[in-house]
């Protein structure tokens, strides 16, 4: 399985700030991801559409090669074209805490066979852009974004995806996507150092 973190959004509620490389406790937020996710998967990139450079200290980066921006879909295809496993997840920047088994929570709902796709449900919070997906669906996401369906959720549903409930989430249980959120999971008691099982 390969993953892409995405860190290419607007961030307009961040007041434009490139978010994946806002600190949260001494480290850029696209650092907590990319520690949480590396142990669970074969190769990790980033989806980003500025501070190329930057972001190159991290981890390997793609761009998606749309004139105008599409959103978290457009990150997740860049990704898709350069995916050589079976399975791709796609995890925002902005959600620490990763439980240290989250691949194997959503592959265990696949385990059926029934769909390809899953994605992250937190506190009965879907996260739609934290999602796995199977290559048979890398086909569909590049069909959607040229018929201009952009939302993660609806693309999601009609791939029939599966919402997952996380467990063992050991950080702020939303995305980070405020400033007032962001400061608030600075605070030691945000992060519950035991996870749950």
């Amino acid at each position: 399985m390969d993953a892409v973190v995405l860190a290419g959004g607007r961030a307009t509620r961040m007041g434009g700030a490139d978010k994946g490389l806002l600190p949260l406790r001494g480290r850029p937020l696209v650092q907590h991801v990319l520690d949480a996710l590396r142990p669970q998967v074969a190769q990790c990139w980033i989806s980003a559409n500025r501070h190329l450079d930057r972001y190159a200290a991290f981890a390997e980066t793609v761009a998606d090669s749309w004139p105008d921006y599409r959103g978290p879909l457009a990150g997740i295809a860049a990704a898709a074209d350069r995916c050589r496993q079976d399975w791709l997840l796609a995890a925002p920047c902005d959600t620490p805490g990763l439980p240290a088994d989250v691949v194997a929570q959503l592959q265990f709902a696949l385990r059926d066979g029934a769909t390809t796709a899953a994605y992250a449900v937190i506190d009965d919070n879907p996260l739609y852009p934290f999602c796995l997906l199977h290559r048979s669906r890398f086909a569909d996401l590049r069909l959607a974004l040229e018929r201009g369906q952009y939302a993660v959720g609806r693309w999601l549903a009609a791939a029939d995806a599966r919402a997952v409930a996380i467990s063992g989430w050991h950080g702020p249980l939303l995305n980070l996507n405020t400033p007032a959120l962001l400061a608030d999971a600075q605070n030691p008691e945000c992060w519950n150092p035991h996870p749950p099982s």
